[in-house]
């Protein structure tokens, strides 16, 4: 995809979610911690559930902490891996009271220490609840980077280095969740709606479903 494609893209994507931001709930820098760490191989869906009960219990370290293991699981056992990720979530909440006060650091190296949290946590955490231009790269932001031919990559290092080098500055802010989104609702793994997609025609996905073809699938 050449610039004046890459432009057009994210010019329509903005234009149809100007504001666009993450689906999990959260009021703090801290809560979005919890919920991305939480939302590894999860539904956001799924965890706002159990973060909707979890917060207005505990929705800081020291709350968390106080919680133990044993206290958090029984709030998170709705979802998958529950028992890892209540251990780093507990481990994570230490480390934060001991070395920073209780808040979120706002670099990249003092977050991906923390236990559970890597490069793609990381990213979102700097984007989301620090306003800094990363794009955190997870399966939808790679099928769409590598279909549409945006930022075409073997692993998610290299399509997140494409991207960061293809997306215009004065996009990169809100690049990666107007591709998540589009990668959740459009640009589906098994069937993707190429007749509802605003992009279609920039895209270089070979298997574009034809309109007449769509029809028929409807009726």
């Amino acid at each position: 995809m050449n610039a004046l494609q890459c432009e057009e893209l994210f010019s329509r994507l903005r234009q149809h979610n100007p504001h666009p931001t993450t689906e999990l709930h959260y009021t703090t820098p801290f809560e979005l911690l919890i919920a991305v760490m939480l939302s590894a191989q999860a539904t956001d869906t799924s965890v706002n559930k159990a973060t909707a009960a979890l917060f207005r219990t505990a929705n800081t370290p020291a709350a968390l902490l106080a919680l133990g293991e044993d206290g958090l699981r029984h709030y998170i056992r709705t979802i998958g891996l529950y028992n890892s990720k209540a251990r780093n979530i507990v481990a994570t909440c230490q480390i934060l009271i001991d070395k920073h006060s209780g808040q979120v650091p706002d670099d990249r190296a003092s977050l991906e220490v923390l236990p559970g949290v890597g490069r793609k946590t990381a990213n979102v955490i700097l984007n989301t609840a620090f306003g800094q231009p990363t794009i955190a790269v997870d399966t939808h932001i790679f099928r769409v980077a590598n279909r549409t031919g945006l930022a075409p990559g073997k692993n998610v290092a290299e399509v997140e280095h494409k991207l960061l080098q293809t997306v215009p500055g004065k996009y990169q802010h809100d690049a990666h969740h107007w591709l998540i989104l589009h990668g959740r609702y459009i640009c589906l793994a098994r069937r993707p709606r190429c007749t509802q997609c605003i992009i279609a025609d920039l895209c270089a996905y070979q298997d574009k479903q034809p309109p007449q073809e769509a029809a028929n699938v409807r009726q």
